[in-house]
């Protein structure tokens, strides 16, 4: 392994210490002052080494998180770095990687050429939203971490489950659901959802594929943001009388009361990783980012 700089930024301070102990690598924190007009400023306390992985997630405040990225980013090319690499745990904009509608700007793919601009080389995400968005990182490369198998360790260790079965709110995420029942050794359904691209409006089809009731369901998504698919799924689940319901997640977005409606909607507990920092962060994904970390620098 060589020479390794993790440089902790303003929003992942914990995440990238817990990453430092991994690697046994020299911990950089990264000084944030945000000025009365919201502009940032960032200062990088200590000298770095030759490689530089930079973690900070792009939760909201989004934009000021990408921004804080890219001149992080900006300084260890400028003093030299021969690697920069960026682990963005949460990738913003990742949903944002087609024009749904006529006029819209395909803003992953603006990300990818902001970060290489900035000299990143190489960036480790975690559960990323879509293969179409990794499309748009060809120029740099991305690889992105599976946030399941520690889902999936925490929910059969920590959690007293009943007959589980893993769920996924849509179409869409069913090969997450599937890869989550394999590792309980359990069995797993996709639920039919729909959303209006013009309002934002889910419904959810109410016909099941398999019978639900005295079952303790888990909701297993990317993210949670508003909330809605969560609920929508929630509300539907307890119809078909299933016991228990829990969401799990790689990300706990939670914007707003997102949290006290999917609780409202009878969901027990939101159990999500460390990715995004907060009540429901449960789950450390230190030692499967490490991980990829130690894999990229041994080639």
């Amino acid at each position: 392994m060589p020479e390794i700089s993790v440089i902790a930024g303003p929003a992942s301070p914990d995440l990238a210490a817990r990453i430092a102990k991994h690697l046994d690598a020299q911990l950089v924190a990264a000084e944030l002052r945000v000025f009365s007009d919201g502009e940032s400023k960032i200062k990088i306390g200590s000298k770095t080494a030759g490689n530089c992985v930079i973690v900070q997630s792009s939760p909201p405040p989004t934009d000021a998180h990408l921004m804080q990225i890219l001149m992080m980013a900006k300084k260890c090319a400028d003093d030299g770095a021969q690697d920069v690499c960026a682990v963005i745990p949460y990738l913003a904009y990742a949903r944002q990687d087609r024009a749904f509608l006529e006029g819209e700007v395909v803003s992953i793919a603006l990300v990818a050429k902001l970060l290489e601009a900035a000299g990143v080389k190489h960036v480790i995400t975690v559960d990323v939203h879509s293969q179409l968005a990794v499309s748009h990182f060809t120029s740099i490369g991305i690889q992105s971490v599976s946030s399941i198998p520690l889902l999936a360790s925490y929910a059969s260790s920590r959690m007293k489950l009943q007959k589980p079965i893993a769920v996924s709110p849509d179409a869409g995420g069913a090969d997450r659901a599937g890869e989550f029942a394999r590792h309980l050794k359990t069995d797993t359904i996709a639920l039919k959802k729909s959303r209006n691209r013009a309002t934002g409006e889910v419904t959810v089809d109410e016909k099941v594929d398999i019978d639900v009731s005295g079952r303790d369901a888990i909701l297993v998504d990317d993210m949670i943001s508003s909330g809605s698919s969560i609920v929508k799924a929630a509300e539907l689940l307890r119809k078909k009388g299933a016991a228990k319901i829990y969401a799990m997640c790689a990300h706990a977005i939670l914007i707003g009361d997102a949290a006290n409606k999917i609780k409202a909607a009878g969901v027990q507990d939101i159990i999500a990783t460390n990715s995004v920092p907060g009540e429901y962060a449960k789950v450390d994904l230190s030692p499967a980012i490490a991980e990829a970390i130690k894999s990229r620098y041994r080639q």
